[in-house]
């Protein structure tokens, strides 16, 4: 994935996408490269657009699953007359609302 970053800072400077400026740009932040996995990505990318190989994988990525499932079940449902679920979901969050102001313990972040 780094080598595929530092290749598009590259073109995004308007450089041509090679070995040498893909190494430049890594090592100026303290990451040694691997040779064999730099010229893989310089392989795949040689002569071709980077506007159109991220055209190609957004066309890709639009297939994928992005999350978002189905959510846990609730358990059963409550017995006819179960009236009394909804104090004790009132009470439940009295408590969290109670419990969050005391993560802080004294102090702040920004303090």
């Amino acid at each position: 994935m780094r080598y595929v970053a530092a290749a598009l800072l590259t073109a995004l400077a308007g450089n041509e996408i090679n070995a040498d400026n893909i190494t430049k740009i890594l090592s100026s932040v303290g990451v040694e490269t691997d040779k064999e996995l730099l010229n893989k990505v310089v392989g795949e990318l040689a002569g071709k657009s980077i506007d159109d190989i991220i055209a190609a994988g957004t066309g890709k990525l639009a297939s994928m699953p992005s999350g978002g499932g189905a959510p846990a079940a609730g358990g059963a449902a409550p017995a006819a007359g179960g009236g009394d679920a909804a104090p004790a979901a009132e009470e439940k969050k009295k408590e969290e609302e109670e419990e969050e102001e005391d993560d802080d313990m004294g102090f702040g972040l920004f303090d």
